[in-house]
């Protein structure tokens, strides 16, 4: 998904909104194909769960909108970034994520984390100071790894809008009845439709876009048709990661990807691994698998109590039918 994106606004660095609004077509499309499948007799039987679209209805639209805005705006500022830096430095503009989800975490569950928590993310936001200082001379003196405060502001708002929209998303799947991912995607991409068309008309991107032709276009269309497929399995993997985890879990795997993300920006656009680079993956990654040690060490919590009340079994039974 990055570096398909990345190789489209290299080609057209002035449509990110256009890019990000043709993805939300291609999700919602997604989505209603989704529907189609588990509904026809053919594969339905197949499979294990029911698709279900939400009712389009102005309540909805009220409770939802703030947390699908949040999530809209981490999109436009992590996009932003990605045009502004190379692919190897994208996830270091992006570190942040980690602490500030669960500063916001502790500040909506008014739940202070636990120290061996707060000691595993303040090793990966060293890791991003790491990665955001100059390598000295071989920084200084290599325009290709000129790195603007513009993309690092564009990574830290990008953080900020992720680390809220995580824990938004937590309360708001209780709406949707804690079971109805899709619904929850369905909401989110539709409300995208509605806001990010001013943003093209703002950019001056419709002229842009009607003027594509030969290579560009090509890459335009086929970047585009790939980055939805995947932004849609990126969106459904989200909300269900935080659904059945924590916003804080979600992120350390999330800072994960950064080792394999640097790796194939050198494989793929020749980004150069400055020594400050090197060091801020390796500190990312060990903050993350020492938080995977600490909860694949910490006893889960005992089983609830099994009910005896017959309807409540079978609600939750039915429910657990829905994604």
């Amino acid at each position: 998904m990055v570096f398909v994106n990345k190789v489209v606004l290299n080609s057209t660095p002035n449509l990110p909104f256009s890019l990000l609004l043709v993805q939300t077509f291609i999700c919602i499309a997604l989505l209603h194909v989704c529907k189609w499948i588990t509904q026809t007799p053919g594969f339905s039987s197949y499979l294990p769960f029911h698709a279900e679209l939400p009712e389009i209805d102005l309540r909805g639209f009220y409770t939802l909108a703030p947390v699908s805005l949040i999530g809209i705006a981490g999109i436009i500022f992590n996009t932003l970034c990605l045009k502004d830096v190379d692919a190897s430095f994208f996830q270091i503009a992006r570190g942040l994520i980690l602490p500030l989800t669960v500063v916001v975490s502790a500040i909506a569950t008014r739940t202070m984390p636990r120290y061996k928590v707060l000691r595993a993310a303040f090793v990966v936001t060293g890791g991003f100071f790491i990665g955001a200082t100059p390598s000295s001379y071989f920084s200084r003196h290599t325009t290709a790894l000129d790195v603007t405060a513009r993309s690092l502001v564009y990574g830290i708002l990008s953080s900020l809008m992720t680390a809220l929209h995580a824990v938004m998303v937590k309360s708001a799947q209780q709406y949707m009845g804690g079971n109805n991912v899709i619904g929850m995607a369905y909401w989110t991409n539709l409300i995208a439709i509605c806001a990010l068309p001013p943003f093209v008309i703002l950019n001056e991107e419709v002229g842009a876009v009607l003027a594509l032709n030969g290579e560009e276009m090509k890459v335009f269309v086929i970047g585009c048709a790939v980055t939805g497929f995947f932004g849609f399995l990126l969106c459904m993997a989200g909300l269900l990661s935080i659904k059945v985890t924590s916003p804080v879990t979600h992120m350390f795997s999330s800072a994960a990807r950064s080792v394999i993300q640097s790796v194939l920006g050198v494989v793929i656009f020749g980004d150069v691994i400055t020594p400050n680079r090197a060091s801020s993956i390796f500190v990312i990654t060990a903050g993350t698998v020492y938080y995977t040690w600490l909860k694949s060490s910490t006893p889960p919590p005992p089983p609830p109590p099994p009910s005896t009340d017959h309807d409540v079994e079978k609600g939750t039974d039915e429910g657990a039918q829905k994604i």
